[in-house]
């Protein structure tokens, strides 16, 4: 059902992994592998903590707890190793991947002339989107390969923005990870977090998942802060 669209949400912001797609798993698998060389076993909670991390600066992390200090060679090598082994992972993806609600949201968003972009940390996001059948569905597709600094700076979000031609404070962005809802609310963008409150405490607003999100929770999120 179409709505009376709020001017003051013009587009939304979709984080890929974790939101669109949980592929969290196969990060952790790759990098608990390469870890192991640095006799580091690589923890869940570790995991979480590169959630919305580039690549590099995820390496950087490892090598840190891991307490090795690798030349800048073999930091860029372990990225590149750890890339090949979670694009073999990723190559399984199908559009069944994608997550509960997602594809209903999308859909009401595009009813209500409401714009939809990708904003992702990852340098992989159009492989993966490609692989769910999502790839001509976003209006604007920014990733790591298009930004210089990753989440919790507001680039990819900026960016992502500038290129819908919508002011920041018109954008809301949904994200599973704290650097995505850091980098959100320094954009001064409304922030949706999905997961775990202890995690995402800071966001506007938090859902264990996309299913009951909807174009008129966020209108109504909106107007509360505007109030």
């Amino acid at each position: 059902m179409r709505l009376d669209t709020n001017p003051n949400i013009e587009a939304v912001i979709f984080d890929l992994d974790g939101v669109i797609v949980d592929t969290a798993q196969y990060h952790y698998e790759a990098w608990k592998t390469l870890a192991l060389e640095w006799n580091y076993s690589l923890k869940s909670s570790d995991n979480e903590a590169l959630k919305g991390v580039s690549r590099k600066d995820s390496v950087s992390k490892i090598a840190a707890w891991a307490g090795v200090q690798p030349s800048a060679q073999e930091l860029e090598n372990i990225a590149s190793r750890k890339n090949t082994l979670y694009l073999e992972l990723c190559a399984e993806l199908t559009p069944d991947d994608v997550l509960a609600g997602i594809e209903n949201l999308i859909n009401e968003l595009k009813v209500n002339n409401i714009k939809v972009a990708l904003g992702s940390a990852s340098k992989n996001a159009r492989f993966v989107i490609e692989k769910l059948k999502l790839n001509n569905t976003f209006d604007v597709v920014v990733d790591g390969n298009d930004v210089l600094h990753s989440k919790p700076n507001p680039e990819v979000f900026l960016k992502a923005a500038e290129r819908m031609n919508v002011q920041p404070q018109s954008c809301c962005v949904i994200e599973d990870a704290p650097a995505g809802i850091q980098a959100a609310l320094k954009a001064q963008m409304i922030a949706v977090g999905l997961g775990k409150t202890s995690e995402l405490s800071q966001a506007h607003l938090i859902l264990p998942n996309a299913t009951n999100l909807t174009l008129s929770k966020m209108k109504q999120l909106y107007q509360q802060i505007l109030s």
